[in-house]
C-alpha cells in the first residue's frame, strides 16, 4: 500500500520525529510506513489521517488486487 504521510509532512515542515510523538509511534515507524515497507493499522491510518485533518483515503492509497 501506498500513502503520501511523506508528501503531506514536508508541506507542513514537521520531523519524522515529531509526527511519530504526535501519533504514538517511533520514528523508526514512520520511516518504514514513508518507504512501503509496513502497513499501518487501521488506528494508527486513522491517527496520521486526524493528525493532518484528512481522510484515511487521502493518505493511504488502497491498491486493489
Amino acid at each position: 500500500m501506498n500513502n503520501k504521510i511523506k508528501t503531506f509532512r514536508k508541506e507542513r515542515k514537521i520531523t519524522q520525529d515529531i509526527l511519530a510523538a504526535a501519533v504514538g509511534v517511533t520514528r523508526q515507524t514512520i520511516i518504514s510506513l514513508e518507504n512501503g515497507r509496513y502497513t499501518a493499522s487501521l488506528s494508527l491510518a486513522h491517527k496520521i489521517a486526524k493528525y493532518f485533518n484528512k481522510t484515511i483515503e487521502e493518505i493511504f492509497i488502497f491498491e486493489e488486487e
